[in-house]
């Protein structure tokens, strides 16, 4: 039977061990060529830099190819149905990486296809990210269980994907959003079930010192995602005072970090002092990328899980 990574909750908290495990062992030394011969498909409706580039080097790593499938450039682009799209490339293809819009369009990707799926971005989810941000924490702090972490900013994809995983991996998480912005209810609903189980907390505010009060990492994203720019003067205006600033992370814990998925707007949602400053870790995360999705290759693709 297929795996997919469409949401981190399809990796168990023992899975995302492994997978991390996995990823510091191909970090530390030159992987081995164990996706020879396989194809991984690259299909993107949003812009891309380090999804793209981070999986296409992946791929070549670990001695496979990555394709990129251009949707205006195929049939997809005159009608041809995702339904019959996946089944024509699940006979040339041995994954498929999605990076979409609507959560739903990933779902009926996997539905379809007879080879892996991965997500690398929904309007609900980015799970390779929050991969890559735990192995940057852990790298930082030796271990996940126990550390505090504060996201400031817009309960979006991003906070959604990073909040599961933190709580399965016993993580203290508050999510510190403007009044209308807080994650989806269901997925707080799915965190805080989670981190009882693990041993960790999932806390809601609307203050960000609250948030930060001696955390050992604080995280932000950029107030206005793709396909929301239309609303970006109003989220300029509500997120005022959400800013990750040097004031802000002097409420955190004195060895704390700084983390941010990228693209990053200094002067917005992190200021150039902090982004660029000595507790800044945002290019280590954007190297983890490509050590994560490696591990995430690997457990998908190869013809025996090593």
């Amino acid at each position: 039977m297929k795996r997919d990574l469409l949401d981190i909750t399809d990796l168990t908290p023992d899975d995302i061990a492994r997978v991390l495990d996995r990823a510091a062992a191909l970090k530390a030394g030159p992987p081995a060529a164990v996706l020879e011969g396989r194809t991984l498909g690259l299909l993107f409706e949003k812009p891309s830099t380090r999804t793209r580039i981070s999986f296409e080097v992946a791929m070549n790593q670990l001695g496979g190819a990555a394709l990129m499938i251009h949707r205006d450039s195929s049939q997809l682009g005159r009608g041809e149905s995702i339904a019959d799209t996946a089944r024509t490339l699940s006979r040339y293809l041995d994954g498929l990486m999605v990076r979409t819009f609507a959560h739903d369009t990933i779902r009926e990707w996997a539905r379809h296809a007879t080879v892996p799926v991965i997500n690398g971005l929904t309007d609900l989810a980015h799970p390779c990210q929050a991969l890559a941000d735990l192995l940057t924490v852990r790298e930082r702090f030796g271990r996940l269980a126990g550390i505090a972490l504060a996201y400031v900013g817009d309960g979006n994809n991003v906070a959604h994907s990073l909040m599961l995983a933190a709580a399965r991996t016993g993580m203290d998480v508050r999510v510190a959003t403007p009044a209308g912005y807080a994650p989806r209810a269901e997925i707080v609903a799915r965190a805080r079930a989670d981190a009882e189980a693990a041993g960790g907390t999932v806390t809601l505010t609307h203050d960000p010192k609250e948030a930060a009060r001696d955390a050992h990492v604080v995280y932000t994203d950029v107030w206005t995602s793709m396909g929301q720019e239309s609303a970006e003067d109003r989220r300029r205006h509500d997120f005022a005072g959400f800013q990750v600033d040097a004031a802000l992370m002097g409420q955190a814990r004195p060895d704390a970090v700084f983390m941010h998925c990228l693209p990053a707007h200094r002067g917005q949602e992190v200021s150039a002092e902090v982004m660029d400053g000595p507790r800044s870790v945002v290019f280590d995360q954007a190297e983890n990328r490509l050590h994560a999705q490696k591990a995430v290759l690997v457990r998908l693709l190869a013809p025996t899980d090593p």
